[in-house]
């Protein structure tokens, strides 16, 4: 969803479809769609298509179809099409009155199907799967052809008729369009129609016991929507053919196919295959995990819609196959981010600090800014009192060298509050600091001192008396490594896993603001990171919070670098 600020770049599809319209192919229309197959959450890979059809749609005044490709039955489930259609509302999209499946066009495929076997260009095959494969032939040796491939076209309509009523059990036989066993490309050799199913489908039921094949039913389904541009990864570059040929045999209405490269992120895996693996084997939580790169987890995890949609067109489309760097997903949320979070403070580690000199039962407010980036945003007022707590991390009894936070001795400012200064250490009997003995300077409220001293540091703090309770996770990337997956397509992937993934932090304290914040809200923890309240943990009595990113920004500095060296 382009806007003046993060214009989409030009690239070759965008041209291609220029030309198009320039002309008059398709009679100017320009119509899209996304075609998921329910077998599985969507991922950020999936986000790339999605922000490319739709925006592709609303770029050129056309149109964009939301279509499953339904045609297996053994791995979809109505509990991803209703995550698929929330994931894509999410992103931002609209489909009007244009939601579609596949399976919808079941009757006509099979009449399809019938019209081909007319022709004497289907036949239906009694080999095993396993006799299929072997005599499928590689890519230096041709195919061998089936004995049953000369079949009469009234026995084959009387077998195909048969498979339908389900007189055949499951895998048995199959219906096979009758191209080439010797063609080059092994997707033209004899490529499987239909095979033998008797099971349920999500959305047709028991109607069927036989089903299409995706390489059937996608391109013919995309002919029926008159589908102008049909947009699909590279890997289906190598299948065009066959699409061609079935439109072909059957005068369809022709798309034109663009294939692009598709997303391939540093730290990730984006094979539905393998997530469901992390699973069902419970490395994850469920497909959800803030952890994970579907774009339900990327929600629960607080990333916005709109980062994501300026990631990818930032990305762009290419047509050679590249990996990019997670840090810049990072920073496009982070950059998002940055605008509309309310800065709050938490403490992730608390340290008690009690000011010696501060009025025992006295309470102020301090006025803070909710957002520098955005005045419209506000002000909030953040009680303070004579016990505080601040990070354990922002104190050192032995400051090491360029160490400017708390330390005994030392003044630091309490951000929207006083200057400090420590002046006793309280431990436990383990020798544990357990408390900070601090005097504040009554004259330096709201951070500044008339005398014009300055100190070095600035820390966060909350009042003990008024704080949340607050449960932390810290989620870091979930492998260890750039390619989890290698050079070898079977690595065991899973040896990569990130130990350190996922990190519990309890009993935190954050500000009285957030008793109010509801599930999914986004914050700045100021000097720590961006947060959000967890969707499905969160309580009143104990506010759950995800680590969205931190405030590091190793993407800014990568870019900076580079530009020095351009220079």
């Amino acid at each position: 969803m382009p806007d003046s600020e993060n214009p989409v770049a030009a690239d070759f599809i965008r041209t291609l479809i220029r030309k198009d319209n320039e002309t008059n192919r398709f009679g100017g229309r320009v119509h899209t769609r996304f075609p998921p197959e329910p077998n599985g959450y969507l991922h950020i890979g999936h986000a790339k298509s999605i922000v490319l059809n739709f925006g592709i749609a609303e770029e050129f005044d056309g149109l964009c179809n939301l279509r499953f490709d339904d045609t297996n039955p053994s791995k979809e489930d109505t509990e991803y099409i209703e995550s698929i259609i929330e994931d894509v509302h999410w992103l931002g999209y609209d489909w009007g009155n244009r939601l579609f499946h596949a399976s919808d066009y079941f009757d006509q495929l099979y009449e399809y199907a019938v019209q081909l076997i007319k022709l004497g260009k289907a036949y239906v095959d009694d080999l095993s799967a396993e006799e299929l494969r072997q005599q499928r032939g590689t890519l230096t040796e041709p195919g061998i052809e089936s004995p049953y491939r000369n079949r009469s076209v009234s026995e084959n309509l009387d077998l195909f008729q048969k498979m339908r009523s389900g007189e055949f059990p499951d895998g048995s036989r199959t219906l096979r369009a009758k191209i080439d066993m010797k063609s080059p490309n092994l997707n033209m050799r004899d490529p499987v129609m239909y095979r033998i199913k008797k099971e349920s489908h999500p959305h047709t039921g028991d109607k069927w016991c036989i089903y299409p094949m995706y390489d059937y039913t996608h391109c013919v389904s995309d002919s029926i929507e008159l589908i102008t541009h049909s947009i699909c990864t590279l890997e289906f570059e190598d299948h065009r053919p066959l699409y061609d040929w079935f439109l072909d045999q059957l005068n369809l209405y022709h798309p034109q196919q663009i294939e692009f490269a598709r997303l391939n992120l540093s730290y990730t895996i984006m094979s539905k295959r393998k997530l469901l693996q992390l699973v069902k084997e419970r490395y994850v939580s469920g497909w959800d995990d803030p952890r994970m790169p579907t774009i339900s987890g990327l929600r629960r995890r607080g990333v916005t819609p709109e980062s994501i949609r300026t990631f990818c067109d930032r990305i762009g489309v290419a047509k050679n196959d590249s990996t990019v760097d997670i840090a810049l997903l990072e920073f496009c949320i982070r950059e998002d981010l940055n605008k509309r979070a309310v800065r709050v403070m938490g403490v992730l580690n608390p340290l008690k600090v009690t000011l010696t000199n501060y009025p025992e039962n006295q309470v102020e407010y301090m006025e803070c800014i909710n957002n520098p980036e955005d005045e419209s945003m506000g002000t909030r007022l953040v009680p303070f009192c004579r016990e505080l707590y601040i990070d354990y991390d922002d104190f050192r009894e032995i400051p090491p060298s360029k160490f400017y936070r708390l330390s005994p001795g030392r003044e630091v400012r309490l951000r929207y509050g006083y200057f400090i200064r420590c002046q006793e250490i309280v431990k436990d009997e383990k020798g544990n600091i357990i408390e900070l003995r601090c005097t504040y300077d009554p004259e330096t409220r709201g951070g500044f001192a008339p005398d014009g001293r300055k100190v070095q540091a600035t820390i966060h703090w909350v009042s003990a008396q008024h704080a949340l309770n607050a449960e932390v996770r810290l989620y870091d990337r979930l492998f260890n490594i750039p390619n989890p997956l290698g050079e070898n397509e079977n690595t065991q992937f899973t040896d990569f896993i990130n130990p350190n993934s996922l990190t519990i932090l309890q009993n935190c304290k954050v500000e009285p603001s957030l008793q109010s914040a509801k599930p999914t809200e986004r914050f700045q923890f100021e000097r720590v990171g961006y947060f959000c309240i967890d969707s499905r943990d969160s309580r009143p009595d104990c506010l759950v919070f995800n680590r969205t990113v931190t405030l590091k920004d190793i993407w800014a500095k990568i870019e900076a670098s580079l530009n020095q060296k351009k220079s």
